[in-house]
């Protein structure tokens, strides 16, 4: 394999720094916005269109915001969104800086809209850490979809059978193995060299 492509939400991030709590547990006694609502009004109907790149995020967030949440800004909601969405794994840093020094590429591939996405590379540093994003919203594709895996393995640069993917999700497993990338399932507790055998000799 010469090429690694990490999941982020449920591999790399796990919610809040503070406890790895979900990033909104406590939205509605910081913000005075009650999670479901949230879901139903904004999750529910927009999001589709926003992960893969056919909507700004802040725009819809704030027609959203302004019927049910008036006294809530969409600039404070995602700042507080994204903060509260940023505990890095450390130990799968280090064992991926260890992979990447024996020359193995590293690349987010991810479901993100454009603003988490900066977000990701530069406010939170993972751009020290990898060689480069491939996101949905970019892509315009989002995971499990197979254009995604196909427009990804574009952006890698190498045939499908050099790329090596973890995720958390079993869909998303199995289109990438379907596209013939080396795909493992991430789950919680797991390690690099348990979940993908093949970057043992690294360890």
């Amino acid at each position: 394999m010469t090429v690694l492509m990490v999941d982020v939400d449920g591999v790399l991030i796990h919610g809040r720094p503070a406890d790895g709590l979900p990033h909104f547990t406590y939205l509605e006694r910081d913000l005075g916005l009650p999670p479901d609502l949230l879901q139903q009004a904004f999750f529910q109907t927009c999001w589709d269109d926003i992960i893969i790149g056919r909507e700004p995020l802040e725009p819809r967030l704030s027609g959203v915001l302004a019927k049910i949440a008036p006294h809530l800004s969409a600039a404070v909601l995602i700042d507080y969104w994204f903060e509260n969405d940023s505990r890095l794994d450390r130990n799968l840093l280090a064992d991926l800086a260890g992979l990447r020094r024996s020359g193995v590429t590293l690349f987010l591939a991810t479901n993100q809209e454009h603003r988490r996405a900066r977000y990701l590379m530069e406010q939170l540093g993972l751009g020290e850490h990898f060689d480069d994003i491939i996101y949905s919203a970019a892509l315009g594709h989002s995971k499990p979809s197979p254009d995604f895996f196909r427009l990804a393995t574009e952006r890698a640069g190498v045939p499908p059978g050099e790329i090596a993917f973890i995720d958390d999700m079993a869909a998303n497993i199995e289109a990438a193995r379907q596209f013939g990338w080396n795909a493992a399932q991430w789950t919680a507790g797991a390690t690099l060299t348990g979940t993908l055998p093949i970057f043992a000799k690294w360890a």
